[in-house]
């Protein structure tokens, strides 16, 4: 499967990203990366059948400046609505000052993190993207959105303080306050296209853990409709 990855800001370097993804070449996936999102043009969109998002609205890590432009927000809807697979990870949910059109079509945007800490995340409900995922915990930042889809189907959540392997999570009331917790995977669709957001991701530890792995391999594989 050809992935178009779209990595590299200020606050997220794109070699964390590259070195994640690195192990999935092994399975069949043939990314094509961008690491200076002023190269990027919508002509490419129509090579791949899913793009990888895990950069905000920046260049590059040495240009801050906008890259999302009207033109190019249309052009991922377009995308997207004629059956191409979005996956976002991360800072893919930052909002810039002027992506309205992009983060609707991504279902949510960034609120918040806290600093970061060891972090849970596991699976909630049977889904192809969940398939073969287990609980894990690496230190990472918990994501907060705000969603901005009707049709968020939340597939993955994360826990603050991390919970053990043991652990128990339907039965621990104290991990399942609402404080504690915060959805960090989901899929919805547009048009003919299937968009998933995953939104671990801020260290390679993270990229690099066999069950996060899998939710990627899975999660490319869903967006691809393969």
């Amino acid at each position: 499967m050809r992935v178009l990855l779209l990595c590299d800001e200020h606050y997220h370097p794109g070699q964390v990203v590259i070195d994640g993804i690195a192990p999935l070449k092994a399975k069949g996936f043939d990314f094509t990366i961008i690491t200076d999102s002023s190269t990027f043009k919508k002509e490419m969109l129509n090579d791949y059948q899913v793009v990888l998002m895990s950069n905000c609205d920046q260049v590059s890590a040495e240009d801050q400046s906008s890259w999302k432009t009207a033109d190019i927000q249309q052009a991922f809807v377009d995308y997207v609505e004629n059956g191409g697979g979005l996956l976002v990870t991360h800072s893919g949910t930052v909002a810039g000052e002027n992506t309205a059109k992009l983060d609707k079509l991504i279902g949510s945007k960034f609120a918040f993190h806290p600093n970061q800490t060891p972090m849970t995340v596991a699976p909630l409900k049977p889904h192809p993207i969940t398939e073969g995922v287990e609980l894990f915990c690496e230190k990472d930042e918990q994501y907060q959105l705000n969603f901005l889809a009707d049709d968020i189907d939340i597939i993955m959540a994360s826990y603050i303080p991390a919970q053990g392997d043991l652990s128990k999570i339907g039965e621990d009331h104290y991990h399942n306050a609402p404080e504690n917790i915060c959805p960090c995977g989901y899929v919805r669709s547009q048009g003919k296209g299937r968009v998933c957001v995953l939104t671990p991701g801020h260290n390679v530890e993270v990229w690099l853990n066999p069950n996060f792995q899998r939710a990627l391999e899975n999660a490319l594989k869903w967006c691809g409709k393969e």
